[in-house]
């Protein structure tokens, strides 16, 4: 047998030859590659953007979604009328609009009616075609716009004369407001059970009564403001003042309205219920600014 020499390459290695050079492993990677995950995996999450499109067009080609949104918008445009119809109900706009219905002079010349009343000869509220005129242009017709800036002053008024006499603390001038809130609230109530009993056919509404309750705020401003520039007697001294012209404004303005014409010349002990009611109401004016107000000045 011939033998037949082999010769290999410089390349090439035998399969068989225990000294083989063997590849090195890659190196395991730091993190995870999850980015095709979701989409092979059954209920994963798409990737972000990939099927909102398509949702919301599909959800808008659907005869049934649309549907059930013209219901949807059918049923808040029902809810919303509703809403609308029960505020109607109970709170007029319009009327709350009227007692808001006021300029510059008007509040000029209401604040010092409430300080002077003592010359104001004409107290009746004019009309115009059976139908009152906004307090812009009748100085007698009641307003709440002075009333609640009032209520706001005296709120800020109060934290100012806390934090000199260095009790000033949230929870304080809290319910310094709501206690002055809570009183005009009781007192409008008052009124209205007594204008009840007392059988007054009147223009009188919640809004009238809360309106000349809410005046006492402009008596009440300048008592403190008075007890914290001159001292406790400066105090008492604007606190009998104001008292004193609001009985007198209150007394006028509701024996005004309260003696309507579907009220003259009726029964005198209605008379007198009348007249006792209006009294009380304005008696009970310089308790309560007094109340609200003595614990400000120190």
């Amino acid at each position: 047998m011939f033998d037949i020499p082999v010769t290999y390459s410089s390349t090439y290695k035998p399969t068989g030859s225990k000294h083989r050079a063997r590849a090195a492993p890659d190196p395991p990677p730091l993190f995870d590659d999850t980015s095709g995950a979701y989409s092979s995996q059954p209920g994963a999450y798409p990737a972000p953007g990939a099927d909102v499109a398509f949702s919301v067009n599909h959800l808008l080609g659907d005869p049934v979604a649309n549907v059930a949104m013209a219901y949807g918008s059918s049923i808040a445009s029902h809810g919303k009328d509703m809403v609308h119809k029960e505020l109607h109900r109970f709170v007029s706009v319009n009327k709350l609009k009227y007692f808001f219905a006021v300029d510059t002079a008007y509040v000029a010349k209401k604040l010092g009616l409430l300080v002077f009343p003592y010359t104001h000869q004409n107290w009746e509220v004019q009309s115009s075609r059976d139908v009152p005129l906004p307090p812009r242009q009748d100085l007698n017709a009641p307003d709440l716009y002075i009333p609640t800036m009032a209520f706001i002053t005296y709120v800020l008024l109060a934290g100012t004369a806390l934090g000199i006499q260095k009790r000033f603390s949230p929870e304080v001038l809290g319910l310094c407001a709501s206690t002055a809130l809570a009183w005009v609230v009781m007192e409008v109530l008052a009124l209205l059970l007594g204008v009840y009993l007392a059988t007054v056919h009147s223009d009188l509404s919640t809004f009238h009564l809360l309106a000349y309750s809410g005046y006492k705020y402009v008596g009440m401003i300048l008592s403190v403001l008075t007890g914290l520039l001159f001292g406790s007697d400066g105090y008492y001294v604007a606190l009998a003042w104001t008292s004193s012209s609001l009985m007198y404004f209150i007394v006028r303005s509701l024996r005004t309205a309260a003696l309507a014409p579907d009220n003259v010349g009726g029964p005198a002990p209605r008379q007198r219920l009348q007249l006792y009611l209006t009294l009380g109401a304005a008696a009970f004016q310089p308790l309560i600014i007094y109340w609200l107000t003595f614990h400000l000045v120190r």
